[in-house]
């Protein structure tokens, strides 16, 4: 009988930024990481071994999938048919429950939910490093997302690839609060993947955000473990605007900006600094921006932001659980 699993998985908001690759062939990050697991972001994916099949099937958001994202899903039920012995082919059905390929981190909900899923299905036992690592071959940030609260994904040393993402904090460590301002509902005109690899090559920045880096995640992991909302607030702005600076430097440059961002961004500095709101910013490879803040504050932040001029609406999301089984 064919094998079937389906498993939940959220996105994940990096505050210390992954921006670079020290290892292309094995995706491995330059600089390292820190994120929060959003709750209600989820992706919801089946895997289903189907013996008729040639080749995979990838349905995403109940349409047939591009051959460039197919050939990702293909990669990675190609390593865990090797490790399982069996070499049937799989019906992958994935739906994700918010924007896709826009810059909420819909491939890092997407690759974990897939790693642990086409696992299962296949009758490997459950492992969360091991899944980690898979998620982290295809897409860096999806090895953050098999951990539930605040997650850490170290920087990669080239050519070790085993490199996996570890949990810091459990989604009740703190009652943090993310507001995401939604943007566009469109997908982004230019990959997270092509722009780090255009950064790397072209930004004069880059070796500079490598150096620097590290230093502003162990201020996030700081500001986490004593939960000092000003320390992490400011390192996780710094964190931010130096990624998408060297991302402007570079040749062609590439702005993720929107008016609508911009225009949010002074919404979250307008509550701080003229009301005196706990409230700070990030932004990934996209347009939409997300506001931190203390969970008592969110409703004032959240209704601010969504009358903002160019927010089309806004998701409050706290700290979520890891991947699970359905």
């Amino acid at each position: 009988m064919s094998g079937r699993a389906t498993v939940v998985a959220r996105a994940n908001i990096a505050l210390a930024k992954y921006w670079g690759k020290s290892d292309e062939a094995l995706n491995l990050p330059a600089v390292p990481s820190v994120s929060m697991t959003l709750a209600p972001m989820r992706t919801e994916t089946t895997v289903t071994l189907e013996p008729s099949l040639d080749h995979d099937v990838f349905e995403l958001d109940g349409a047939r999938a591009s051959d460039k994202e197919s050939v990702r899903v293909s990669t990675m039920l190609a390593e865990i048919r090797a490790e399982a012995h069996d070499k049937t082919h799989a019906r992958v059905a994935s739906r994700n429950f918010f924007p896709t390929a826009s810059g909420l981190a819909s491939s890092a909900s997407g690759f974990a939910a897939l790693a642990a899923a086409a696992r299962a299905a296949y009758g490997l036992p459950r492992d969360d490093r091991r899944a980690s690592i898979l998620a982290r071959r295809a897409s860096a940030s999806a090895a953050r997302s098999i951990f539930g609260g605040f997650v850490e994904l170290p920087a990669g040393t080239p050519g070790d690839d085993s490199l996996a993402a570890y949990p810091l904090f459990g989604p009740d460590h703190w009652d943090l609060r993310l507001v995401v301002a939604v943007i566009t509902e469109g997908r982004k005109d230019v990959s997270s993947r092509d722009g780090m690899g255009i950064s790397r090559r072209t930004s004069p920045y880059y070796e500079a955000w490598v150096e620097k880096s590290p230093l502003i995640a162990a201020r996030i992991r700081e500001g986490l473990s004593k939960q000092d909302l000003a320390m992490l607030g400011e390192a996780t702005e710094q964190s931010f605007t130096a990624m998408h600076a060297l991302a402007f430097a570079s040749s062609p440059f590439t702005l993720y900006f929107q008016p609508g961002s911009l225009a949010a961004l002074g919404t979250v500095r307008r509550l701080r600094d003229v009301e005196g709101v706990g409230v700070y910013a990030t932004m990934d490879a996209g347009p939409h921006v997300k506001a931190l803040c203390r969970a008592k504050d969110v409703e004032h932040v959240a209704a601010t932001l969504g009358q903002t001029q160019g927010v089309l609406r806004t998701i409050v999301a706290d700290p979520g659980p890891g991947i699970e089984l359905a």
